[in-house]
């Protein structure tokens, strides 16, 4: 496990979270992460990841992206991130993010969210923020809802999972300019 060099921590996360930028040598920790069975609940990845192929998809990241992550000791509780689009859809970006089984309902998902639209809002000056999350995650949908993201649609049958079709929201928040 690799020592997370922390920024300062904000008032509103809890005292002993670090959040910072992903590395190349977090990838054992990240696979453990997307391991585990209520993380990957959430999200489109597959079982058990191994540590070489997310190394090489952190090493790969665009240069429009932004990818963090949550450290309590040397425990990684969460990863949140960011992609922001090109072109004529360049002032939106798609936001994705899971926290540690052990660890949800603690203020670690709202704190990288905070992150993240902190940063799309002060550095990266996006207009749109848009997500998918599954119907049945009501956590998710009530901190995006706390965020001002709104629902905009159901994506039917979004993805399978654990031997079942799912559906999914769609969700967008919009800054006020």
């Amino acid at each position: 496990m690799t020592s997370p060099s922390p920024i300062a921590p904000d008032a509103r996360w809890p005292a002993d979270l670090r959040i910072r930028a992903i590395r190349p040598e977090d990838a054992d920790d990240m696979a453990a992460l997307q391991s585990l069975p209520g993380f990957r609940c959430g999200t489109l990845r597959m079982p058990y990841p191994s540590a070489p192929n997310v190394k090489k998809h952190i090493e790969g990241m665009a240069p429009n992206a932004v990818s963090l992550v949550g450290f309590i000791g040397d425990v990684m509780v969460g990863n949140a991130g960011l992609n922001q689009m090109t072109g004529r859809r360049s002032h939106t970006a798609s936001i994705g993010m899971g926290v540690h089984d052990l660890y949800q309902r603690r203020g670690i998902g709202r704190a990288l969210l905070g992150e993240l639209v902190a940063i799309a809002e002060n550095w990266l000056n996006l207009h749109r923020l848009e997500l998918t999350v599954y119907t049945d995650n009501l956590s998710a949908i009530a901190l995006y809802e706390s965020f001002g993201f709104e629902r905009e649609g159901i994506h039917r049958a979004y993805a399978y999972r654990d031997g079942a079709f799912v559906d999914a929201l769609a969700m967008a928040r919009l800054r006020k300019l």
